[in-house]
């Protein structure tokens, strides 16, 4: 199986072939799998070199021509250190583009901390605005970076992970997919931490919502999962309805949109993700995910303990 960035640069240099609107800026990063296209379209597959700022203040000016540009590099290089020219270059000057991301919280642990980025789904959430996806398969992924790539003049970041579930989803974009059906509570699992949550609850009786999209957030399938769980219990909905919500970025990142979505509605909710705490330790991926907790069964333990 290929990667979520392999499919990336082979998904993006035949979406450059279709759609004269698009351009590709790289920052040195991700630049080998765009060879035969920077060949093909030298006006449209652009690399900076290491210079982030430039990548975001480039991209937002292909955007003022009316250009859909397609930005990559490390998450932490490409949403923190530059975030002013996000913040101004898209946000304020009211224009969109589509941000590439990889590295994401924990994908190459030997590269430090300067090369994880588990707070930028947060600080995205600082601009309004924009669509996040989170895919967990590479085939989720080309999925999501075509609708990306289509989403007019819409701001888009696309978080792709070397972190990934065995298998793909039929996802669609935007919306979260009804994976299992229990009457305790409900999951949701973002992303690659889909194969996790369901071996970690597995015998539990809960709902599990797949989430690939989660801004906007998909509050009407929430909901819809609850009607299901307070239906199947038969408990009243005055009740309250346990959530848990568990993301590869900062613990807690949606737990304000889960609320917004069940304001009316008596609940709790849980936030599983990566804690404040750093992690000083190299490792590996599933090191770093016992060492956070998000381990299945360290989830397992979390989720239990939580349900009513």
């Amino acid at each position: 199986m290929d990667t979520m960035r392999e499919r990336f640069a082979s998904v993006v240099s035949r979406l450059l072939e279709d759609d004269p609107r698009l351009a590709v800026v790289l920052a040195e990063i991700g630049k080998d799998g765009f060879t035969d296209a920077a060949r093909a379209h030298p006006d449209r597959v652009i690399n900076v070199g290491i210079r982030e700022q430039l990548l975001v203040g480039v991209g937002g000016g292909l955007a003022l021509t009316g250009m859909r540009p397609i930005l990559h590099t490390f998450a932490s290089f490409l949403v923190e250190r530059p975030f002013e020219q996000v913040k101004l270059d898209f946000g304020h000057q009211g224009v969109g583009g589509v941000l590439v991301s990889a590295a994401g919280s924990y994908d190459w642990p030997a590269g430090g901390y300067t090369h994880m980025a588990p707070g930028d789904v947060a600080l995205l959430d600082t601009l309004d605005g924009w669509t996040v996806h989170v895919p967990g398969h590479p085939d989720e992924a080309e999925t999501l970076l075509r609708d990306a790539a289509a989403a007019g003049d819409d701001p888009v970041y696309v978080r792709l992970s070397a972190h990934a579930n065995s298998a793909p989803r039929d996802i669609t974009p935007g919306r979260s997919l009804t994976v299992r059906e229990g009457r305790r509570g409900v999951v949701i699992a973002v992303g690659p931490m889909l194969d996790g949550v369901l071996t970690a609850v597995e015998g539990l009786d809960v709902t599990v919502l797949y989430a690939t999209t989660v801004r906007p957030f998909d509050g009407p399938t929430l909901r819809a999962a609850i009607d299901g769980v307070d239906a199947a219990s038969g408990v009243d909905a005055a009740g309250g309805v346990d959530v848990v919500l568990v993301e590869p970025y900062l613990a807690g990142t949606s737990t304000a949109a889960v609320n917004d979505a069940l304001a009316d509605r008596p609940h709790r909710v849980l936030g599983l993700g990566i804690p404040r705490r750093e992690l000083r330790r190299y490792g590996t991926i599933d090191e770093h995910l016992a060492g956070q907790g998000l381990d299945p069964g360290s989830l397992r333990e979390r989720i239990s303990a939580f349900l009513r």
